[in-house]
């Protein structure tokens, strides 16, 4: 049960009660017994404190391991190869000239040739 802030409408006196929310009957004041009408109250100050309030605080365990991996660079089971350049002169298998012959025909990819 809520606690509800009342203030006398005769001697202006402010005070609380502590009644149900359904409760309809006529409020009075303590002090001249008088009619009391509720005085809204400001809301209660929430603090949020730790952690579980954010949706990634619920994130899987193989989530949270894979997003620390990402994080640390690659697995350490799998060294990343070493790139090797593009050949400066040689064949060109396709047309459009892209490196490595994954070209769509278009000719409008990137060249690897030097002039």
């Amino acid at each position: 049960m809520p606690t509800y802030v009342y203030r006398c409408k005769k001697c202006r006196h402010r005070f609380e009660l502590f009644h149900s929310i359904a409760d309809e009957s006529v409020k009075r004041c303590p002090r001249c017994h008088a009619k009391a009408e509720r005085v809204p109250a400001g809301g209660a100050g929430i603090l949020f404190k730790g952690a579980g309030f954010y949706i990634t605080d619920y994130r899987s365990k193989s989530y949270r391991e894979k997003a620390k991996q990402e994080k640390s660079g690659p697995a350490t089971g799998s060294p990343k190869p070493p790139s090797t350049p593009a050949p400066s002169g040689g064949t060109s298998t396709g047309s459009g000239g892209g490196a490595g012959g994954a070209s769509t025909g278009s000719g409008g990819g990137a060249s690897s040739k030097e002039s």
